[in-house]
């Protein structure tokens, strides 16, 4: 039985190419955004009393929060890199008084996992977000995580493609 690479395309000036071929003609490149896109409060949190400094050390806390988690689970860098930029890129478009950062964050590690074919179960992450954190503001169940999957896929507009120089480092 003979097995077939799978490549994704995308129209680029009606040619097609691959979607990892040409970073500076990828929707990565063209939704690039400038630092100070990046660190915009959303109104709802504006109005919460949330500065643009409490906005960066929210984001700072989640990255900080995936990497713990995926150490303990011995998932790879490339991976918690992919989160890091998932949590990073629901922030630019949705508020963080809509979708709670202590659920988004593990939900971008576990889309991460998927996208990244280094699959974690869900009953796994919830495991060792339980033995790692004893407050009840990170008690989640795996079906919080896969409902909060979808609404992440939504606000990332079901795009998953992350440029990282970690493929190219090794070669």
């Amino acid at each position: 039985m003979k097995r077939k690479a799978i490549f994704l395309y995308f129209e680029v000036e009606g040619s097609k190419e691959t979607m990892a071929s040409n970073f500076w003609t990828s929707t990565h490149y063209k939704e690039l955004k400038d630092p100070e896109e990046i660190n915009v409060v959303h109104p709802l949190d504006a109005q919460r009393g949330i500065s643009v400094e409490d906005f960066r050390l929210i984001k700072l806390h989640m990255s900080n929060y995936i990497s713990k988690l995926a150490q303990h689970i011995k998932i790879r860098q490339r991976v918690v890199a992919t989160a890091v930029t998932y949590m990073r890129r629901v922030y630019t478009r949705k508020s963080l008084t809509e979708y709670e950062p202590r659920l988004v964050a593990p939900t971008c590690l576990y889309l991460a996992c998927k996208a990244e074919e280094s699959v974690v179960h869900a009953k796994i992450l919830v495991f060792y977000i339980k033995k790692l954190y004893a407050d009840e503001k990170f008690r989640y169940e795996i079906k919080d995580i896969l409902e909060m999957e979808m609404k992440v896929l939504e606000a990332l507009n079901f795009y998953l493609v992350v440029f990282h120089p970690y493929r190219s480092l090794p070669e």
